[in-house]
């Protein structure tokens, strides 16, 4: 055992001075070797008890191989009011935010980006649970509630800001969503209608005005969510009725 230094400060003369009491007398060796190694405490005794270090060692690597929680995804398939009410009623949608993505000026509003002419598209950003849905089930809504094979156009609404698009996040969305698009034009369904949508990187995501937050569920009754909205809602329920949130009423 180590003796600190500042505790014995003249340790190397006080050795000297044992070695010749040791040759004198048996109780200068019981003195020597008692202060020299001292009685061991029954606290030191005790097997060493690791085991708050040794969780938390085993949570640090179990956060760094969990799945994440939280995902998100952003996708552009005509009119958001439309793409945002399909997705909000969807298992393991935690949130759907509307807004502008894709374009060349900064801060678009609604009225410049109806133009055309600022490159953006209106578009949703998801946010979802990887658990419950991942990013295959999101495109696989995506495809069957929109139409992917008309050119900057959806029914009546037409211009690039109304584009079929995909904004990747990472390459294995890159790669998830040109997998997928294979499959699809090589299904008999698309067989003789190409899909069009883009595989765009992602940029600055800018969310729109409030008022077209939340606007099916706020305005169920306008003549454009009764004409467009409602039905692309009702399809989603009827086709992938195993993906509607269980709380969400038809």
């Amino acid at each position: 055992m180590d003796i600190n230094r500042s505790t014995f400060p003249s340790r190397r003369r006080w050795l000297g001075c044992g070695i010749a009491t040791v040759l004198s007398t048996g109780l200068a060796i019981y003195s020597l070797t008692s202060i020299a190694a001292p009685p061991v405490g029954r606290q030191s005794l005790r097997p060493q008890n690791n085991s708050r270090s040794q969780s938390a060692v085993t949570q640090a690597a179990a956060e760094e191989t969990a799945e994440p929680t939280t995902a998100v995804a952003t996708l552009a398939g005509g009119c958001f009011w439309c793409t945002e009410a399909v997705f909000e009623r969807m298992e393991g949608v935690q949130n759907v935010v509307s807004g502008y993505i894709g374009g060349q000026v900064p801060n678009p509003t609604y009225q410049a980006v109806c133009t055309g002419l600022t490159g953006h598209a209106e578009a949703v950003q998801i946010t979802y649970d990887p658990g419950k849905a991942k990013f295959e089930d999101l495109l696989e809504v995506f495809f069957a509630t929109h139409d992917p094979t008309t050119l900057n156009r959806q029914g009546a609404d037409v211009g690039t800001q109304y584009r079929s698009a995909i904004f990747v996040h990472d390459e294995e969305q890159k790669q998830i969503a040109e997998a997928y698009i294979k499959q699809l034009n090589e299904s008999p369904e698309f067989r003789r209608r190409k899909i069009v949508t883009t595989l765009e990187p992602l940029t600055k995501f800018y969310v729109a005005e409030e008022y077209h937050q939340d606007y099916f569920r706020l305005n169920p009754l306008a003549g454009y969510c009764q004409a467009v909205v409602r039905p692309k809602v009702m399809k989603f329920q009827k086709v992938f009725e195993d993906k509607v949130k269980k709380t969400e009423t038809k």
